[in-house]
């Protein structure tokens, strides 16, 4: 083979690369374009949205209107205004992002693979949701009115202890339980995802459960802040799950052999 027919062969090679950067940069630019798109919109609602935030420690201090939310520096609004905006924005733009990150990959993958991998894509921001959602209405309520049991009233030359939450600690306490909470539901996802391709099997996560509980207790311990109410709503809907994973990875492995079955039957026919 001679050089010319050499450098043709590189040439070839680096075109389909150079294909998928320039679809890939068009794919990060739809989806930077709708996230910008959407901070906009959520930033010119970010008070209200924040204010939305708020509604489990307003009303545990529903009783006492003299309380409040303070600021300490002068840009800390505006700033967790931003915050706020960035999180409500990327949750509004998650499905732009997600499908053009679909329409980038599925071109690569078989039918059956698309077909396999389509209800994962849909089923992660529904979990996120629900997580989420399981902090907001439960979790966040009950840590509220666990951490409010150490204020005290002070008296017999005692000061009295009392909660001044502050504007931006008090959105980094909820974005980390929300953030928390959306990603230890995507585990059925992970997992049977994992049981899809073959690196794991319903028997072995059943074989390792004991350790999963243990590891369940340790990211919770981690991921959420130092109170046990956290902890434990956070733990035990991770064991929940990985349960829901071990059924759902049997499920995979039931139709697998029976798809296999039946191709077996019809070769012998």
């Amino acid at each position: 083979m001679t050089r010319r027919d050499g450098a043709d062969d590189i040439e070839a090679s680096r075109a389909p690369l150079l294909d998928h950067l320039i679809e890939l940069r068009a794919r990060l630019i739809k989806s930077i374009i709708a996230f910008v798109l959407a901070f906009c919109l959520t930033f010119y609602f970010a008070e209200e949205i924040f204010r939305f935030l708020t509604q489990p420690l307003a009303q545990a201090l529903a009783d006492d209107p003299d309380r409040r939310l303070i600021f300490t520096a002068l840009q800390e609004t505006f700033f967790t205004y931003i915050k706020v905006a960035m999180f409500a924005a990327l949750c509004l733009a998650f499905p732009v992002i997600a499908g053009q990150l679909w329409l980038f990959v599925a071109p690569g993958l078989y039918r059956d693979e698309r077909m396999a991998f389509l209800p994962f894509l849909a089923a992660t921001p529904v979990l996120f949701l629900l997580g989420g959602a399981l902090v907001f209405y439960l979790i966040m309520p009950l840590a509220t009115e666990f951490f409010l049991s150490f204020e005290a009233p002070g008296g017999d030359g005692a000061l009295p202890i009392e909660l001044e939450a502050k504007v931006n600690e008090y959105l980094s306490l909820v974005m980390t339980l929300i953030f928390a909470f959306g990603l230890a539901f995507q585990l059925p996802v992970l997992l049977m995802l994992m049981g899809r391709v073959g690196l794991a099997s319903s028997a072995g996560l059943a074989k390792r459960r004991k350790y999963a509980i243990v590891a369940a207790f340790a990211a919770a311990a981690i991921l959420t802040p130092p109170d046990p109410i956290s902890q434990i709503g956070l733990g035990v809907p991770i064991i929940l799950l990985y349960e829901i994973s071990i059924l759902g990875v049997r499920g995979i492995e039931r139709r697998r052999a029976d798809k296999r079955a039946q191709e077996t039957g019809q070769k012998t026919v």
